[in-house]
């Protein structure tokens, strides 16, 4: 397989998140795309296969397992497609469900991509869970927003929503990856979305992804899509709302999302970003 590799959520190699991509995966099996997910070492390489419609499959693997929906990769896989079919519309049959894409061309040449997400919807966090979660990270009841109160959100893949209280809370994230890593694999969530909000419409995030054996994602898609349903779905955002989020700033790779939450209940969070080739 012809493996390419982009940062999404940067104009800078050195920025963003990393993901591999493979824009013909036609006829590989499970075992061999997680053995390209591994040996890339990305936390999410994409897989694409083709359709005769015109449309595409893809799948997403970490270097350990296969997750449903990954919203760096997508941008990545957007633009890696519109450099060499064109920009446009694509829509893309995830394990999730569809999500559509659209590339655009700056007058500057760099690429844009917008995916819009299935459907969102946020679920309680059991107060038990609850409980662990904040002893995995290290984190006391006291570190919390409660204006932003914990919960589970999805939009594609699972994430619980922690908010902190300061944004020194969120810069010192040293957790017990085993612990957390545990929790979330008997939850079947993605990532955990630590949040900071900096003003109504700017936040900071955080991801520690130990599924997919990797501490910390430092551009997460997914986990902006969900938190945008999650706002709506709470009352916590004026609609329709146009959001900006900032992750990776604490570990030297800087990234930028950009989050339209619509008015209408349930419809998809779109989510959009650069990405650019690592030479």
């Amino acid at each position: 397989m012809d493996v390419t590799r982009y940062v999404a959520f940067a104009t800078d190699p050195g920025g963003g998140n990393p993901a591999g991509v493979v824009l013909d995966a036609t006829g590989a099996g499970d075992a061999e795309m997680l053995a390209v997910a591994a040996e890339v070492g990305y936390s999410e390489t994409a897989f694409v296969m083709p359709r005769p419609d015109g449309e595409l499959d893809v799948r997403y693997f970490s270097p350990l397992a296969e997750v449903p929906f990954c919203g760096h990769a997508t941008i990545a896989t957007a633009v890696a497609y519109a450099e060499r079919h064109g920009t446009g519309e694509l829509r893309l049959h995830t394990p999730a469900g569809l999500v559509r894409v659209a590339t655009v061309k700056d007058q500057d040449g760099t690429l844009r991509a917008e995916l819009v997400s299935v459907p969102p919807h946020t679920e309680p966090l059991a107060a038990d869970d609850l409980a662990e979660l904040l002893a995995a990270l290290r984190w006391s009841p006291d570190d919390l927003d409660p204006a932003l109160p914990p919960r589970v959100a999805y939009a594609g893949a699972r994430h619980p929503v922690l908010a902190a209280r300061t944004r020194a809370r969120l810069a010192a994230l040293s957790y017990d990856m085993a612990a957390l890593g545990a929790l979330m694999a008997r939850r079947d969530w993605t990532t955990v979305d630590l949040v900071w909000r900096e003003s109504p419409a700017v936040f900071h995030a955080r991801n520690p992804f130990p599924p997919g054996g990797v501490v910390e994602d430092p551009a997460t898609g997914a986990a902006a899509a969900a938190f945008g349903g999650y706002l709506r779905e709470l009352g916590l955002v004026e609609l329709p709302a146009v959001l900006t989020v900032h992750q990776g700033d604490d570990m030297g790779r800087p990234s930028v999302i950009r989050v339209a939450v619509p008015r209408e209940p349930g419809s998809g969070i779109a989510v959009g970003g650069t990405a650019v080739p690592i030479p």
